[in-house]
């Protein structure tokens, strides 16, 4: 039965049985893009790109949403969040609540959404042969939702533990500044997160039922018209096409218009000319310049905006990061637009300073505005626009394939904006006409009047004022007179230029393509079979067939890491040759070809990824970099700050991350502690290092990688760069290249590691909690791991942070490292780290039931699932690069592992895999080993108090000094605040902010605040600081079971970490699996 359409678009085609049309023009695609695409439009309005790609080892699906944050009504700040959060809890349809991510699970398959300032974007990919069954269960979130009520309040609290989780993350604290110094009129300048005082106190406060609200809000906003579909599958488009006819079709059509706030712009002459001082968690410097800019997406054709950034953002001679370089005030810069929401955009000029440019801000100020002149002064360069534009195209002509479930959700995003429809795929990219005068206009926008400067560093002073949501303390004001003055009539800088001609545009494509030839599996060793010099292995692209190179070289230098003292100065030596190539090497970056220098655990590792036509020059000219640099006194101070803050920030890491970072170090042979490295760096000079790193080069082993459009004979050039650059003295000796091996923790053994979060003011606390198994050349026992693995992923999450809400971050892993493996679970949480160990060993104990009741067919699908999973080939040259790389640097160069893994994961009965878990993972084990580290904040105790408060008592203690106006439930919210905002502060900060609440409430209800008044308050704030911190309370009054905050008696408490390493065996070393001539090329 056809259904007419409404407004049928121009180059749309109704189906022969009307339930659907077609774009009848073809979209412009990538050349390199092998992929079929068409894009229909249902009667209901919803429009979808449909994908067959017959390679691909994963299907996808994602749908965009245009509403988000600044469609949440005033008094309930993050629904569009929290409507996010609820969808994928059951539906009408498919009411169990975790049916969506168990049978993504099941067939190698994940999932993921987002929330936006004006759009939600959910997708998923899962195996080839299960898109049908996971696209129906898909469509149905936009159909018949539940949100029934026990969801809806476990979820509240996980949309909670997700703002808590960044609530010392600066780039989140700093982009709420942003939003709540905006205009108040605008929707931008809400809270988009959302927690349990926005979702939960405020509204509750104005009579509102949260679910209901979250009903409606769908029902407005979730309409087929404001929606936008991608499906990628295996399937012919016909299939695709009938697929989502049957699924989508009904969802609603209200004709609902795009939500875009018209009448109140969020940045207007009141909030522009502000200088915001504020202060991070991190010690870091930073500046940053913001405009209100036009919205570039009208503007797709030509792009004004990326011409600017390209220009102010360039790191090469003349740019303004050059100079401010030179003076030694900055390390980084970017500058680019970002897209808010549908008519609303800013340009940013963003600065990393350090300490000295910190005090000379309004001077880098002033450059950047010295800059901008000059760009106005200069008319615009059609040379520049023709580079810009030339890249552009070369990166769309080959544009590489990558993860399905990205892809799909990208595209959703980018059939919102307005591009006729078959630019979709290349809109986004391409610049297709010169219109010097769109530039101009763009340029015309960053004047001195029209922007907002944020100074950003725990060294500034006077910050009076506290932002709500994350508490970030700041002080905004008008830009200094001085400043003004300086940035109204900026002066030319005789060292600000344009840019000379980018040498490094590629212009060879030639692809030397073989017909009918069947991809190798491994790479072949050509070069140093029988030498300790110099190793290379080589592989020839036989897949992708685009003209790139990936080049990978590790230096193995026994001197590098020898000592921790050694280990900084390597580091210092590599940042020092960035630092200084970074002139050279920008354009060779935004031309495709770049280069990566970083340290290793065996030496350094230098690298060239991109079009292969200049990347022996590059590789040239950053070796001789490494062999000739001569270190500027001034530089080596600015860089020696840099890495002493980077060192001395890790301790301000996410509790989760330093949980991990803890693990590492507890379970690696040789590693050097931040603290360590912090303290060494103190007292090395410049000389130290011109002096060391010359002898890094005299005694190592170069052992390379070439994959790709490349040569055998220019591979073997590219090694010889290595070798005729460096010279080495001597050949390194075999007993010198030993791994850096794991320790091994003894059978039945527990350790624990516990130590404080360093930053006060976290309310987090983390776990990791690692169970050692065996040997990873063990290939039955590491099969066996990863299908424990696979079968533990889902009801780990399920269990212990949808039901138990434990924390937003729940993760389960496997993890290979030399000559051990291990199952790992790590968690984020308010809670007390003993509690989550115990509640892990608890879902560890469970998990036996589980295996057991699972039948041979549920089964079968882990087991599938694991080996599709494991089978999934490389979707782009770089993926296969590092693949092959990863087995050359572990040192067992098992290039056929996963044809050993796969081939054993099939013999495995469950049978078997129950003895396995019985025997390695059940906590009662008598061979079970595990360390656990727990990362406990100091503020541990008083969230338990808090949280044990008699909210009735403290009603009745309120109520009975006058103070009636204030319910209990409003009562709750604001402990619940306080507990956030007392995180780090002494009981007479917390009496104060007590006061501060009492106070508001005596205001509100028009009361004379008298003497005898405010003498009341100041004994009640004591009085309700008694009543929460009463000494006399059991401190695991909030849990029913007691037990479970105790850890349990066969745990060994460790003291020292590095004490503990020197009493445990060390894993095997790692050695090939095969003989080395199995490796050399076929001649």
């Amino acid at each position: 039965m056809s259904i007419s359409f409404e407004n049928l678009p121009s180059h749309f085609s109704i189906s022969e049985d009307g339930t659907y049309a077609t774009l009848s023009t073809s979209l412009e695609k990538s050349e390199n893009d092998d992929r079929e695409y068409r894009l229909i439009l249902l009667p209901n309005g919803l429009e979808a790109l449909l994908i067959s790609d017959s390679e691909t080892d994963k299907s996808s699906a994602a749908i965009d949403v245009h509403v988000g944050q600044i469609s949440d009504p005033p008094n309930l700040q993050g629904l569009a969040h929290f409507c996010e959060h609820l969808l994928f809890m059951g539906t009408e349809k498919y009411p169990k609540e975790n049916e969506y991510s168990e049978y993504l699970t099941k067939h190698n398959g994940s999932s993921n959404a987002y929330t936006g300032l004006d759009s939600t974007n959910y997708y998923f990919d899962v195996g080839c042969e299960h898109l049908e069954k996971a696209l129906d269960i898909f469509a149905q979130f936009f159909i018949c939702p539940l949100f029934n009520d026990e969801c809806t309040d476990r979820e509240l609290r996980a949309v909670d533990s997700e703002y808590k989780l960044n609530l010392q993350e600066d780039g989140w604290r700093q982009y709420q500044l942003e939003k709540s110094l905006s205009n108040p009129n605008n929707p931008f300048s809400q809270f988009g997160i959302g927690n349990l005082e926005s979702l939960k106190d405020i509204p509750s406060k104005a009579g509102l039922n949260v679910r209901e609200e979250l009903l409606k809000f769908h029902d407005s906003y979730y309409s087929a018209n404001l929606m936008k579909l991608v499906v990628l599958g295996r399937e012919p488009l016909d299939t695709l096409n009938q697929w989502v006819v049957e699924k989508f079709s009904n969802v609603k059509n209200k004709s609902v218009p795009i939500p875009v706030p018209k009448d109140h712009y969020p940045i207007t002459e009141k909030e522009l000319g502000k200088h915001i001082s504020l202060k991070p968690v991190k010690d870091n410097h930073g500046l940053e310049i913001t405009f209100p800019f036009p919205d570039q997406e009208l503007l797709y054709y030509t792009k004004p905006g990326r011409y600017l950034g390209h220009l102010i953002g360039h790191e090469g001679v003349g740019s303004i990061l050059s100079l401010l370089k030179k003076k030694g005030w900055a390390n980084k810069l970017s500058s680019y637009r970002s897209h808010q929401y549908v008519g609303f955009e800013v340009f940013k000029i963003s600065i990393d300073l350090t300490e000295e440019g910190l005090a000379h801000y309004g001077e880098i100020v002033e450059i950047c505005f010295q800059y901008i002149e000059m760009l106005k002064q200069t008319d615009v360069q059609e040379r520049i626009f023709r580079e810009v534009q030339s890249i552009a195209s070369i990166d769309f002509r080959f544009q590489e394939k990558y993860s399905p479930a990205y892809y799909a959700s990208e595209l959703a995003v980018y059939m919102q904006r307005p591009y006729p429809r078959e630019l979709i795929l290349s809109g986004p990219h391409l610049l297709r006409e010169y219109k010097p005068e769109l530039i101009v206009e763009g340029l015309n926008c960053l004047t001195w009047d029209k922007c907002i400067i944020t100074l950003s560093s725990k060294l500034l002073k006077g910050l009076d004022k506290k932002e709500k949501w994350f508490g970030v303390e700041y002080k905004m004001e008008p830009i200094n007179e001085k400043l003004l003055k300086a940035i109204q009539n900026p002066k030319l800088h005789t060292d600000l230029n344009l840019h000379p001609p980018n040498i490094f545009i590629p212009s060879n494509f030639e692809v030397n393509k073989l017909e009918n030839v069947t991809p190798r599996t491994r790479p072949d060793l050509i070069k140093g079979m029988n030498t300790t010099l110099s190793r290379l292995w080589y592989k020839k692209d036989d897949t992708f067939w685009i003209p790139k190179v990936g080049a990978l070289f590790l230096i193995r230098s026994p001197l590098a890491h020898s000592t921790p003292l050694n280990s900084v100065k390597t580091r210092l030596y590599v940042d020092l040759v960035v630092d200084a190539f970074t002139e050279y090497a920008y354009d060779a970056e935004i031309a495709g070809i770049a280069y990566y220098l970083y340290t290793h655990d065996e030496g350094i590792v230098v690298s060239v990824r991109g079009y292969n036509d200049k990347a022996s020059l590059l590789l040239l000219k950053v070796v001789e970099k490494m062999k000739s640099i001569q270190i500027c006194p001034k530089r080596f101070q600015k860089i020696k700050e840099e890495l002493k803050r980077q060192y001395d920030n890790r301790s301000l890491d996410s509790p989760n991350y330093q949980a991990m970072y803890y693990k590492r170090y507890a379970v690696t042979q040789k590693i050097w502690s931040y603290k360590e490295k912090s303290k060494l760096l103190e007292k090395i000079q410049h000389e130290d290092v011109q002096q060391f790193y010359p002898t890094l080069f005299n005694q190592v082993l170069f052992e390379g990688f070439v994959h790709g459009n490349m040569s055998r004979e220019d591979a073997l050039d590219m090694i010889k760069i290595l070798e005729d650059t460096f010279k080495p003295c001597e050949e390194i000796l075999k007993t010198q290249l030993v791994g850096n091996r794991n320790v091994c923790i003894p059978d039945g053994k527990k350790f624990v590691y516990s130590i404080d979060v360093p930053d006060e003011k976290e309310i987090n606390s983390a776990i990791e909690y690692y169970v050692q198994i065996g040997d990873v050349q063990d290939r039955d026992l590491r099969a066996k791991l990863a299908l424990l693995g696979q079968i533990a992923d889902e009801p780990s999450f399920d269990q212990l942070r949808t039901k138990e809400q434990l924390g937003y971050l729940v993760w389960s892993m496997i993890e290979e490292g030399i000559g051990s493996m291990a199952y790992r679970i790590v968690i984020q949480s308010e809670k007390d780290p003993i509690y989550l160990e115990n509640r892990i060993e608890e879902f560890l104990t469970k998990l036996q039931t589980i295996i057991e009741e699972m039948s041979e067919e549920e089964y079968t699908k882990q087991v599938t699932s694991l080996i599709s999973k494991k089978l999934e080939k490389p979707k782009n040259l770089s993926e296969e690069s590092y693949r092959h790389w990863y087995h050359i640097c572990s040192g067992y160069y098992e290039f056929n592992k996963v044809e050993n893994d796969v081939s054993n994961i099939r013999k495995i009965t469950k049978a078997e895999l129950l003895e396995f878990y019985k025997t390695y993972i059940h906590p009662c084990s008598s061979v079970y080993k595990k360390l656990s580290i727990h990362l406990k904040s100091k503020n541990l105790a008083l969230l338990k108090w808090f949280n044990s408060i008699d909210i009735k008592k403290l009603h009745e203690l309120v109520s009975s000094q006058g103070i009636k106006s204030i319910t209990e439930e409003e009562l709750k919210g604001a402990i619940d605040i306080l507990k956030i905002q007392s995180a780090g502060k002494e009981i007479h900060e917390i009496e104060f902010e007590i006061k501060k609440l009492l106070l508001k409430k005596v205001n509100e209800s028009d009361q004379e605040l008298s003497k005898d008044m405010e003498m009341m308050l100041d004994k009640l704030s004591k009085d309700v600081v008694n009543l929460i911190f009463d000494n006399e309370k059991d401190e695991n009054v909030e849990v029913k079971n007691k037990d479970e905050y105790k850890l349990s008696t066969d745990n060994e408490i460790i003291e020292d970490l590095f004490l503990f390493k020197r009493r445990m065996k060390l894993s095997p070393d790692a050695i090939p699996v095969l003989p080395w001539d199995s490796y050399y090329e076929n001649l």
